[in-house]
């Protein structure tokens, strides 16, 4: 076992970064589509405001949040970059509440569903106040199991 380990130790150690590279050029790529949505978001944005007198509050709205969901998403790949690369779990969260919330304004025919959608932003909220409450780093596990 052994000598099997030491044989594809090489292996061992390309595969990771091999792989993290993949990942690494993948989110560029999808920040680079991210952008652009961006901005072709912005230009609809922009042209709702103007072009159009009679503004439709629901498709305002719509648009807002679907900017902030670019946006978000972004800075998502930025902080993933910038934090060697890790995902900070609040910013997941983030996307989920304005991904909810655009939901209940452009879905909100039904009652139940709307109500379903509160209670899921209710529970991240929740969760991400409970997130906040822990400390970042876990404590010693001496301090939970004295020996």
């Amino acid at each position: 076992m052994f000598n099997v380990k030491e044989k594809y130790s090489f292996l061992l150690q390309v595969i990771p970064k091999v792989l993290q590279i993949l990942l690494n050029v993948s989110l560029i790529f999808l920040a680079a589509i991210l952008s652009f949505l961006l901005v072709n978001e912005l230009l609809v944005f922009s042209q709702l405001i103007i072009v159009r007198k009679a503004i439709d509050y629901k498709l305002f709205l719509e648009s807002i949040l679907i900017y902030f969901l670019y946006f978000e998403f972004i800075t998502m790949i930025v902080k993933y970059f910038k934090d060697d690369y890790h995902f900070p779990i609040r910013y997941f969260i983030y996307v989920s509440i304005t991904a909810m919330t655009r939901l209940i304004i452009v879905e909100h025919n039904n009652p139940i569903d709307t109500l379903l959608y509160t209670v899921v932003i209710l529970i991240l909220i929740i969760g991400y106040f409970i997130m906040n409450l822990t400390p970042y780093e876990r404590p010693d596990s001496r301090w939970f199991f004295k020996q």
